[in-house]
């Protein structure tokens, strides 16, 4: 089975692109949607979360205060780094147990969607890489919309990402998704069948 990791900036339009490839019968794990999964309360990763940050992390219900923790971790890059190594354990061990599930079940490929692919150091167990990217204007445009933000805290948001060679650079294929469903099809068609024709029967 080929594994695709799939990363790209905020707004990019991964989601887009796993629902076109869903379509194809490739399915794809969301690795934002793992880390609240495994960050939710009473989970082992949150646990260790607060043996480290301390209780002000936790929200009166004992759940994940995230925009607190935010505040902590976005200050203090050694605070990040910290968080960063502990999540990406837990998120990446559920990945590999989907991943043995997409294998048992006898697909041909799976994708992981994660922005943090590199950073995570998961883009070393991909067999391909695949790399989303759009216009900034168009990326501010769907972060707004998408997360109910200002401009000004979509234009934070991305200048604290990398560039587009960041996410380039090491893609065997890259993806642009300005907004065109034709260009946006054609470009996952082509990648599709060269993916395919590279997988072993």
């Amino acid at each position: 089975m080929i594994v695709i990791g799939l990363t790209g900036g905020s707004g990019a339009g991964k989601g887009a692109v796993c629902q076109k490839f869903r379509n194809l019968n490739i399915d794809s794990i969301d690795t934002d949607l793992t880390s609240r999964q495994v960050c939710a309360k009473g989970k082992p990763c949150l646990n260790e979360l607060v043996s480290i940050f301390g209780d002000g992390i936790l929200l009166e219900d004992g759940s994940l205060d995230r925009r607190g923790l935010a505040a902590i971790v976005f200050a203090d890059k050694a605070k990040l780094a910290i968080l960063n190594k502990i999540t990406h354990r837990y998120i990446l061990n559920e990945v590999r147990v989907w991943l043995e599930g997409q294998r048992a079940a006898g697909r041909k490929a799976a994708i992981v969607d994660a922005p943090l692919l590199y950073e995570s150091g998961f883009d070393k167990e991909c067999d391909v890489i695949i790399s989303v990217i759009a216009d900034r204007s168009v990326r501010l445009r769907r972060i707004i919309a998408r997360d109910g933000i200002t401009e000004e805290a979509a234009e934070a948001r991305l200048n604290k990402q990398g560039d587009d060679a960041f996410y380039t650079e090491r893609a065997d294929y890259i993806i642009t998704n300005n907004g065109s469903t034709n260009l946006l099809d054609s470009q996952i068609d082509c990648i599709y069948k060269q993916i395919i024709g590279r997988t072993p029967e």
